[in-house]
Order: C-alpha cells, then sequence, then structure tokens
C-alpha cells in the first residue's frame, strides 16, 4: 500500500507555498543527506543547511524564512515549522499505512465480566480479566494482559506483550509501547532485626492520564496507599523506572533510561535526558530541564532552571567549574612550579642566613 501526494497537495495540506515543480510526486522519507527520487526530505537544524544543494529528495519542508545562497535541485515546500510539518505528514502515513484493525481473535482470553468498546481490537492470546475494560477503537496486540479492575480508555493502544495489572488506570489516546509494565510492585520492604526484610504490600495503583506515551519496557510501580500519578501528555522513552507513589507532571518527557525514586512530586513541562535520575521524596519544579545523566540530590524550588552533573549543579556554574576542570592539569603544573620554585628560594635564603650568620660571628671575634 502506497500513498502519492504531489509537492502542490503537501503546501496545501500544511499551508505552505511550493518554490519549483508542483506536479512532482512523492511517495516516501528520507533524510535530507540521503535524499532519493520521490522522497520528501526536510531541513530543521542549520548544521544540514549544505545538504540542501546537492540532495537527491524530491520535495524538502523548509523554513518560510531559509535563505539560499545558490540553486537546490529540488522542489522546496516552505512552511512555518518544518519538523512539525514533517511530523504531521508521518502521522498521516502512520494511519494510512497500519489501518486501524478490529476483531477479537480466537485465541485471545476475554473474560465474561470485562467490559470491551466498540471497534476494538484483541490480538493472539492477550489476556482481559475479570472487572477489566476496554474503551472504543482500543487496539490490543498479541500478549498482552490487562488485569482484574484494569481499565484503559478509548483510541487506546498496547503494543506486543504489554501488562497492566490490576486496578490500574490508563487514559484515552494513550499508546504502550512493547513490553512495558503497569503497575508492578513498589520497592517496599521493611528491615528486621536479624537482617532479612519484610515485603510492604503495596496496595495502591498506578494512573495513567490521557494522551500519553510509555516506550518500551518502560516500568511504572503501583504506589503504597493511594496512587502513582503520571499527568496528561507525559511522554517516556524506553527502559523508564518509575517508583512507587511518585508523581509526572503534565506534558514532561523522559529520555531513556531515566529513574525517578519513590514519592517524588515532578512538576508540569519537565525535560530528563538519557540517564538522568531523581532521589525519593523530592518536589522538583515545573519547567526544570536536566541533562543527560544528571542527578538530582535536593528539591528544586525555582522553575525553569537548567541543570547538569551529578549531585546536579545549576548550568551556568557547570560551564564556569568545566572550564576551571579542563585547565586543572596545566593549574597543577603551574602549582607545582611554584612550590618547587619557593622551595629553591627558601634554600637560597637559608644558604644566605647561614653566610651571614658566619660573618657576624667573625666579625665578633675580631
Amino acid at each position: 500500500m502506497e500513498m502519492q501526494f504531489t509537492a502542490g497537495q503537501l503546501a496545501e495540506m500544511l499551508g505552505g507555498v511550493v518554490e519549483g515543480d508542483s506536479s512532482i510526486l512523492v511517495s516516501n522519507f528520507s533524510k535530507i543527506e540521503e535524499g532519493g527520487k520521490g522522497t520528501l526530505s526536510f531541513l530543521a537544524n542549520p548544521k544540514y543547511s549544505e545538504y540542501i544543494y546537492n540532495t537527491t529528495a524530491s520535495v524538502v519542508l523548509v523554513s518560510k524564512d531559509l535563505e539560499l545562497h545558490r540553486s537546490v535541485p529540488c522542489t522546496l515546500v516552505r512552511v512555518a515549522d518544518p519538523y512539525s510539518a514533517l511530523a504531521q505528514l508521518m502521522r498521516m502515513a502512520d494511519q494510512y499505512l497500519s489501518p486501524k484493525r478490529k476483531g477479537i481473535d480466537p485465541t485471545a482470553i476475554v473474560s465474561d465480566k470485562a467490559k470491551i468498546g466498540q471497534n476494538v481490537y484483541i490480538g493472539p492470546y492477550a489476556v482481559i480479566e475479570d472487572g477489566a475494560s476496554v474503551g472504543d477503537n482500543a487496539q490490543i496486540y498479541a500478549h498482552s494482559y490487562i488485569g482484574m479492575g484494569a481499565s484503559v480508555g478509548n483510541d487506546v493502544t498496547l503494543y506486543h506483550g504489554v501488562t497492566i495489572y490490576k486496578g490500574c488506570k490508563v487514559g484515552d489516546r494513550c499508546i504502550l509501547h512493547a513490553g512495558c509494565v503497569i503497575g508492578s510492585d513498589g520497592f517496599g520492604f521493611a528491615p528486621n532485626s536479624d537482617g532479612t526484610y519484610s515485603k510492604i504490600p503495596q496496595l495502591g495503583i498506578v494512573i495513567v492520564e490521557s494522551d500519553v506515551e510509555i516506550g518500551a519496557n518502560a516500568t511504572l510501580d503501583r504506589s503504597t496507599m493511594g496512587a502513582t500519578l503520571i499527568k496528561k501528555g507525559v511522554k517516556l522513552d524506553n527502559l523508564v523506572h518509575i517508583a512507587h507513589n511518585v508523581v509526572v507532571g503534565e506534558n514532561t518527557v523522559m529520555a531513556a533510561m531515566t529513574g525517578i525514586a519513590g514519592s517524588t512530586e515532578i512538576g508540569r513541562n519537565c525535560m530528563f535526558g538519557g540517564q538522568s535520575g531523581a532521589v525519593g521524596h523530592l518536589k522538583i519544579a515545573d519547567f526544570s530541564t536536566f541533562a543527560a545523566r544528571c542527578g538530582v540530590a535536593n528539591t528544586i524550588k525555582e522553575p525553569g532552571k537548567q541543570w547538569h552533573f551529578h549531585p546536579h549543579i545549576e548550568s551556568s556554574n557547570f560551564r564556569r567549574s568545566f572550564v576551571c576542570l579542563k585547565q586543572l592539569p596545566d593549574t597543577v603544573k603551574v602549582v607545582s612550579n611554584t612550590e618547587r620554585e619557593l622551595k629553591q628560594a627558601k634554600d637560597k635564603i637559608a644558604e644566605l642566613e647561614n653566610k651571614i650568620s658566619e660573618i657576624l660571628s667573625k666579625i665578633e671575634n675580631k
């Protein structure tokens, strides 16, 4: 199944302007540095600007204010934001090439006590337990599991092998990728006097609000009491771990392998780079940004700050510190040379003092 659009049709859909052949056809996407006849590419990052002068892509989405220094071999579609325009087109292509399925596979196990909405797809060997509910237009792929009393909303997609434990709730239009787990036990153990540990039952749930996307093999732990809460619009990458009783604010994004310890509350529109994390029982202000591998060790009260390193350091301080760190070998060398010169000077002073003492002694003896 193939989609074909002319440059003119693309411009009409995107509110853009064609510069070149408006009748030229595209049916696939490509990187601007790779291109290919019949493909659509884009230019959003200035560091790729040189590729536009020799790309083999047929059509390239560019910014309305892009200035060209010479002619280009492709047709341009000028739009307000090339990256957003490309995302819009790729969503359309995805819906066209991967239409929603309907029906329940005969190998699926669906409880008579479960509530299943309209136009739902339930794939091979999926399991839906007593009291669970599945909203309209949901897509439940093979080997996924929805536990007792759990619920998923309308237009939700659960890819292969997703597990939703009992009582947990997933809102409308969420996408959960293969292998992610919603509602596994929080890491709660009480130490005993003999050095062993007793498990603390985790009696709460996980609530995932609407328009959330969760990456492959990510894990969201159920709360000890109450709920672990993922608010609307949150995007979690692969292998992210959210511990019990954590709250993740609206539209916060976390890159792969981020980990948030128990009972930490994260504000809205925060950004976490890969392998970053936060210790437990903190509060993190709205619009906080954390670089890759940043470790948050204390509550952050002021919104909109950028942070690096572990434990976290405010970005401007980190940059100054890093400049000093890079100069450290030369600084050590200077200090060592200075110490050696001081020692030599002290030795000379001591030698002169001895000579003066000898001279004074001779004068006194005369």
